[in-house]
This record gives C-alpha cells, structure tokens and sequence, in this order.
C-alpha cells in the first residue's frame, strides 16, 4: 500500500506540464524513414517557441538579481579595504 503511494506520487511529480515549456501531447518530432522533406512550423508552433523563449528570459533575469543580491557588495562594507 505505502510502496503504491510512493509511485502514486512519483508519477505525479513528474507528469506535470508548465505552461509554457515542452508539452509531450503536442511532440510530433519522431520522423518516419517517408517523411524527407522539412517539416513546416505552424503559427502555434512559432507562438510556443516565442512564449518559451520569453519565459526562459524573465527565469534567467530573475536568477541574475538574485545572484547579484547574494556576491554584490554591501552598502555597509567600507570598500576594498577588506577589514584589515
């Protein structure tokens, strides 16, 4: 029962699609050996790309400030002196 809830819950972690990233229902990049010309990207596809893009940029900008708050330099540090 307990070994059930566990791969309940694993399963549940991992099944979970975020707005905005890779969605498994919409993949179609398994190609068969027929099908040689390039495939064409649809408004949709093109929106997802963009929307996925600009979400990857706001996380990216969001884990530069907190960087920069985490090693920037403190109001409260004299300067270069470093407590000597």
């Amino acid at each position: 029962m307990i070994l059930e809830d566990l791969t309940l819950q694993e399963s549940e972690l991992f099944d979970k699609s975020v707005p905005g990233y890779h969605s498994p229902e919409d993949d179609e990049s398994q190609l068969e050996k027929v099908n040689l010309r390039k495939t064409r990207l649809t408004l949709m596809q093109i929106n997802k790309l963009r929307q996925m893009n600009d979400i990857r940029n706001f996380e990216n900008r969001e884990k530069v400030k907190v960087v920069q708050q985490q090693y920037g330099a403190s109001s409260e540090e004299g300067g270069d002196d470093m407590g000597f």
